[in-house]
């Protein structure tokens, strides 16, 4: 097995570790669920020498059984990497780059978000669903045979897709199947879905997926019926088709519904996110992916829609976000979030501030994109040349203002795009026009000058000077003097 620090950590630490080669799966079902052969002839046909290996958390414990056959079947030295920096779902090719890897293989859940730095394979769980009573829920559900629906699902259980599509199509005519299909990348463990073909047919393409919609009909003439667990990807799909009904089976309570949850509810809270971004004056841009293709682009205009909107903006890269890192920094008044479409929609309701989306940002700050029924979880679609982009507005000279529905003061719009180059009153209050006689730019800056504490502080000649004395020694979870507990 290779060695897990490169040539030039060698000299800082190098130790070996006994590891006793265990698995969850038993070992003749690691070909079938792991599609170890695939992944070698891909290996062996580009000759790549070093091979990332990219696990959930749940699937680690086969990692190193998986990754031996891979080791012993081609030249390659293999990689495990464990606890991405961001979400398992999305491709770590910063993690893959430090070792000098090659390509990569992602396994498990994936949100199927292209990558473009190193070459990419993806191998899929391969979850069991029971047939019979997957397509029993949907005739429960979908009682009317001549209804137009499409069949959506987790990726672990593409491969059970087509033959679900066999026993329902010729009761179904106008059912059909999405596709798994990945910019530039390779999709094993799953076959091309099948489906009635129209000459005319409008193409979908979004989060992976591709389907086609009958000619003189929209999406929302469609109803979709989802094959796998309620979670983030159920969630982003209802969110973005949201004028579209949903049902689904779950294969391991292998039960059907029709899914309840309110969408206009989950709209509306945010909208609710959406007013707070208009209110906020320090923005804080959060950095939760590396690996999404044009995460630079959409950091740079976002960084242009905000300031050109009168407000401040700092960025942040933190990894895996939770409430005690934001909480740091309580000068910010909203964090905007840039990751990919699952895990973009970030329940903020325990953190101290909220935390919003690119397109929801650009709502509060681009006076030109209006809200509508759309909604966009995929930031590329915001970039120019993207099905959603929408240019910001150009400055106006006359002042625009607005009441927010929140606080109920009166809000400035474009406060940069008529700021003075220098004002004669400071930099904490600047001169604007008659309708408000001052602003306050309320920065990072302004908010620790008006901080009560600041950190550490010299305080020269109010400390006593004391000699050095010997600290404790050990570990901080059990310093020698301590002693051990009874």
């Amino acid at each position: 097995m290779a060695d897990a620090f490169s040539s030039s950590s060698e000299t800082v630490l190098q130790r070996v570790v006994d590891v006793t080669v265990t698995t969850h799966a038993p070992v003749e079902k690691l070909e079938e669920l792991y599609q170890i052969k695939k992944t070698c002839d891909f290996i062996s046909e580009h000759q790549f020498q070093k091979v990332a290996l990219q696990f959930p958390d749940e699937l680690l414990v086969d990692s190193i059984a998986i990754a031996a056959e891979i080791e012993r079947k081609t030249n390659a030295r293999p990689f495990i990497l464990g606890d991405t920096s961001y979400g398992s779902c999305c491709v770590d090719e910063v993690a893959a780059e430090h070792v000098g890897a090659g390509c990569l293989v992602h396994y498990g859940a994936a949100c199927l978000s292209p990558s473009r730095r190193l070459p990419l394979i993806y191998v899929f769980e391969r979850r069991a669903v029971d047939l019979q009573r997957c397509s029993a829920a949907f005739r429960e559900l979908h009682p009317d045979t001549q209804s137009h629906t499409v069949i959506l699902y987790d990726v672990n259980y593409a491969h059970s897709i087509d033959d679900l599509l066999t026993i329902l199509l010729p009761e179904y005519p106008n059912l059909v199947g999405s596709e798994l299909v990945v910019e530039g990348e390779q999709c094993y463990s799953h076959g091309r879905t099948k489906g009635r073909q129209d000459d005319n047919k409008q193409l979908i393409n979004l989060f992976g997926r591709q389907f086609s919609l009958k000619s003189g009909l929209s999406i929302t003439d469609y109803s979709m019926f989802y094959v796998g667990q309620e979670g983030a990807t159920l969630r982003n799909f209802m969110m973005t088709w949201n004028r579209c009904s949903f049902s689904s089976f779950d294969p391991v309570t292998m039960t059907g519904r029709t899914e309840s949850i309110s969408i206009n509810r989950a709209l509306m809270k945010r909208y609710y996110a959406i007013e707070r971004a208009k209110d906020a004056n320090v923005v804080g841009i959060l950095v939760g992916t590396l690996g999404v293709a044009d995460y630079l682009a959409i950091i740079q205009q976002l960084k242009e829609t905000i300031r050109a909107a009168g407000k401040k903006c700092y960025m942040f890269a933190m990894g895996k976000l939770n409430v005690p890192k934001l909480a740091n920094f309580l000068e910010i008044d909203i964090f905007v979030l840039i990751a990919c479409p699952e895990n973009s929609l970030l329940d903020s309701s325990e953190f101290y501030k909220p935390v919003v989306t690119p397109f929801e940002m650009e709502l509060a700050c681009n006076r030109k994109r209006e809200w509508s029924e759309e909604y966009v979880t995929d930031f590329r679609r915001l970039l120019p040349g993207g099905q959603s982009h929408v240019p910001l507005a150009e400055q106006q000279e006359d002042d625009q203002t607005d009441v927010s529905l929140i606080t109920g003061s009166l809000r400035r719009l474009d406060l940069m795009s008529s700021e003075p180059a220098a004002s004669a009153f400071g930099s904490s209050v600047v001169l604007r026009n008659q309708t408000l006689t001052v602003a306050s730019t309320n920065s990072a800056a302004c908010f620790l000058a008006e901080r009560s504490w600041r950190g550490l502080e010299q305080k020269l000649g109010e400390t006593a000077v004391v000699k050095a004395v010997e600290g404790r020694r050990g570990i901080a979870i059990a310093y020698e003097e301590e002693g051990t507990s009874a």
